[in-house]
């Protein structure tokens, strides 16, 4: 009798080629989940800065630019003789601010306008000696005698320009959701860094509207922030019972934190004796509110606002305590960072999955 030939039911590979699909794209996931945790870690250090900067020199010393080497800050008689001003660029309660060129390098001058306030002023500078940092300005030169700073210079200027900038053609590609977050990542970092600086715990008082924060840090060619203005940071130290106020008058509107707001009613006048301190935890109260400003209203921003719902709802807790603080408020953001971004880079894979 004639065998039949034996053929392959057709039935079996409907069965066979899902299952190798399946496994090549779970290969391929894999693969893509390495990349993408190789780029989160090039975009945390590139963008996100990592914690060591190795630009910063010794203490009194500093560089920028092109140049390898540390030079000590200047001095008096190297201020006098070697710094050309261009022309005033601001003013505010304190000092003067000039456009200034020094070895045909652009630097920012700043002196004293009012003298009853020296002494803001030389604690501005106190602070920018002692916590320079990848957070702070760079500082070049000082001279005490003459009430002068000098600092490096930032063409982007303060924070208030931002949206502006980012409407520039040359600046157009940074504005993504993920650049304006990783800006907010920025501003939360040097709240942190105040928060445990070296000195201790030191809030931020010249913030009690968001123009007024905008304009205490700058924006850098590389699109970082930076903190400029440390003329108001005291220092808090709850263990001894040392607490703050922002300043002798009464602060009003809902961007100041309700702590900082006078708790006695329209029918009790204003007295700053009765005026209860708080500590740094205003600082947090603010940070939803800059943060919105930072996202703007690009693409993918409002997905952004959503994710960061909670932490943010947290931040605005009447209570100071229940709100978290500001390394929590950090570790959110880049938890909703790198989710937003793993989610971007593989679009549909659970659907497929």
């Amino acid at each position: 009798m004639e065998k039949k030939p034996h053929f392959v039911r057709r039935e079996f590979l409907p069965r066979e080629v899902p299952s190798i699909s399946l496994a090549l794209l779970l290969a391929a996931v894999l693969l893509l989940n390495a990349l993408l945790y190789l780029y989160l870690n090039k975009f945390y250090n590139s963008l996100g800065r990592v914690e060591t900067d190795p630009g910063l020199c010794p203490f009194g010393h500093f560089k920028f630019g092109a140049v390898k080497n540390c030079s000590p800050w200047l001095s008096c008689e190297a201020i006098n003789r070697e710094v050309r001003k261009l022309k005033c660029v601001g003013e505010g309660a304190v000092k003067k601010v000039f456009l200034s060129e020094w070895k045909e390098k652009k630097v920012v001058l700043s002196q004293l306008t009012n003298s009853e306030l020296k002494e803001d002023f030389l604690h501005g500078l106190k602070m920018l000696k002692a916590l320079q940092s990848k957070y702070v300005v760079r500082l070049l030169g000082y001279c005490e005698q003459q009430f002068t700073i000098l600092t490096e210079y930032h063409p982007l200027g303060s924070l208030r320009g931002l949206n502006e900038t980012l409407h520039i053609p040359k600046y157009k590609g940074m504005n993504t959701w993920h650049r304006r977050l990783m800006l907010a990542m920025d501003y939360v970092s040097i709240i942190r860094y105040l928060h445990s600086s070296p000195l201790g715990t030191l809030v931020m008082c010249d913030s009690n509207d968001l123009d007024k924060i905008l304009s205490q840090y700058l924006l850098t060619s590389d699109f970082h922030v930076l903190v400029n203005d440390l003329d108001a940071l005291p220092l808090v130290n709850k263990s001894a019972g040392r607490l703050v106020k922002c300043g002798h008058r009464e602060l009003r509107g809902e961007f100041v934190a309700p702590e900082q707001r006078w708790p006695y009613g329209e029918d009790v006048p204003f007295e700053d004796d009765l005026m209860p301190p708080y500590d740094e935890k205003t600082d947090i109260w603010k940070i939803p509110d800059v943060s919105n400003f930072f996202l703007g209203h690009v693409e993918g921003s409002d997905i952004v606002r959503l994710h960061l719902f909670d932490i943010h709802a947290a931040c605005k807790k009447k209570d100071p305590a229940k709100r978290p603080s500001a390394q929590e408020v950090l570790d959110t953001y880049r938890k909703v960072l790198t989710l937003l971004i793993r989610e971007a880079a593989m679009p549909g894979t659970r659907e497929m999955l």
